[in-house]
């Protein structure tokens, strides 16, 4: 009786093993096929730019990577002053406002910079590379809001 019962034990634990490697495995296949293409592989490997293209892309590129980061940290402060007011706060007072209206500007900062980025990588494109970059621009934004 003991054998059976460690058999069954074993044979479970085997099951979830397999049960929970299988899971991760077809999550991380999925989310691999969900995935657009990032805008940088599309740019720099499916554009066919010519070296001036290029030239050009790298100085936007480096300009705005330059850039990005006070944006973001930007962001990352106004979400630490948001998260500081709501845990001195009794409930929606006016420092809490203040730091969602905060939180709001440096986030739409951000954005603004980053389409900003986007249009002045577009206009050094051809009509017909601009239509694959569009795409892919269309795409990301609408995989990113589910």
């Amino acid at each position: 009786m003991r054998e059976n019962w460690k058999s069954m034990v074993i044979t479970a634990i085997l099951a979830a093993l397999a049960s929970g490697a299988a899971t991760w495995a077809t999550a991380t296949w999925v989310m691999q096929e969900r995935q657009p293409p990032n805008l940088h592989s599309v740019v720099h490997e499916q554009l066919d730019l010519s070296a001036e293209q290029d030239r050009q892309l790298d100085v936007i590129e480096a300009r705005f990577a330059a850039q990005r980061p006070a944006l973001e940290a930007e962001v990352r402060a106004a979400n630490r002053e948001l998260a500081a007011a709501i845990a001195a706060s009794n409930g929606d007072t006016p420092q809490v406002q203040a730091a969602v209206d905060h939180f709001h500007v440096a986030m739409g900062d951000l954005q603004k910079a980053t389409i900003a980025h986007v249009f002045e990588m577009r206009s050094v494109l051809t009509p017909g590379q601009a239509e694959v970059f569009d795409e892919a621009v269309v795409e990301a934004l609408r995989h990113d809001a589910g």
